[in-house]
């Protein structure tokens, strides 16, 4: 079988003020990059209010489809804007992660990834922020463990801005492991070591401005990677951000292209060792066009290789 690839053009449709990072042509560009790959190519779904509900309370879904804009942008805070494509777009985003979940626990796929925008992990519980909307990775964990009945999960973030979002959203979920390196100090400024979660099931990995891949590979053998085996998870979700690249403008860590591809083989092992393969990842920032689409290409390339 082959490893599953979920997007949808209305994910093009989220359309962003000229000069802002987190635009339509990142997806373009992945898409274009990924264009060669023997890929199972999917269509997202729509995302159902039943599904948001996992993690949203009804009054922010509400929200964010009351602040979607007949026309131009709605600002919902300094960073995040939507236009009149964007509900579509992040319904479109969340549904593509639920039906990764289910093809992959069902058995139609070893793995997948999820190529959508806008991105969700600083998305938190009734908060709208960080270019994100509604918060995608803690939405796949969720529909794991109650809709599948997984007991354990374990989502794995290395986007350079800490995923306050999902950390919010998991943050008393038991049977989800949360695993987070990001560079620190850097916005949203959350992501310190001291931050466990009520059942010390969060585990964050702040990274030194100037970090490279020697630095990223040591904290991952040394903390990530024990933690993640000693938890045995049913599931991996992995939380793709590639704005670590030493090329991206947002931030200050160093990583290569191929410590985007190191990473992600590692976590391909152990997921071969801890729960059959099973993998989603979610695409998240990254903001270099070039460096995006290189990154993202290696990363789908790494879960090609471990789902022959």
């Amino acid at each position: 079988m082959k490893t599953a690839l979920l997007t949808h053009a209305d994910c093009l449709g989220h359309v962003t003020p000229d000069g802002h990072p987190e635009r339509v042509a990142r997806l373009e560009h992945i898409l274009h990059a990924l264009e060669a790959l023997d890929l199972n190519r999917v269509t997202a779904p729509m995302a159902a209010d039943d599904d948001l509900l996992r993690i949203h309370p009804e009054s922010h879904i509400r929200e964010i489809r009351s602040n979607c804009p007949n026309e131009g942008y709605a600002q919902i805070d300094g960073d995040t804007f939507m236009s009149p494509g964007s509900v579509d777009a992040a319904y479109r985003a969340a549904g593509a992660v639920v039906r990764a979940v289910d093809m992959v626990l069902g058995g139609d796929a070893p793995n997948a990834f999820c190529a959508i925008r806008p991105p969700g992990h600083h998305a938190e519980t009734d908060t709208a922020m960080g270019f994100c909307l509604f918060g995608n990775a803690a939405l796949a964990a969720k529909h794991a463990l109650d809709h599948h009945g997984l007991n354990r999960v374990a989502v794995v973030d290395f986007d350079v801005h800490h995923g306050n979002g999902t950390q919010d959203l998991l943050w008393d979920e038991r049977r989800a492991l949360v695993i987070t390196s990001q560079q620190m100090p850097l916005w949203p400024g959350s992501g310190r070591v001291d931050e466990t979660g009520a059942y010390e099931t969060i585990l964050n990995i702040p990274l030194a401005p100037g970090a490279g891949g020697a630095e990223m590979r040591s904290a991952y053998e040394s903390q990530a990677f024990p933690r993640l085996r000693a938890f045995k998870p049913e599931f991996i979700i992995i939380s793709a951000g590639f704005d670590a690249h030493q090329d991206d403008p947002l931030a200050n860590l160093n990583w290569s292209t191929g410590d985007f591809a190191w990473v992600t083989a590692e976590l391909c092992k152990i997921a071969d060792e801890v729960c059959d393969g099973r993998i989603v990842s979610t695409l998240e920032g990254g903001y270099d066009l070039n460096a995006l689409a290189d990154a993202t290409r290696a990363h789908v390339e790494e879960l090609m290789k471990a789902a022959r």
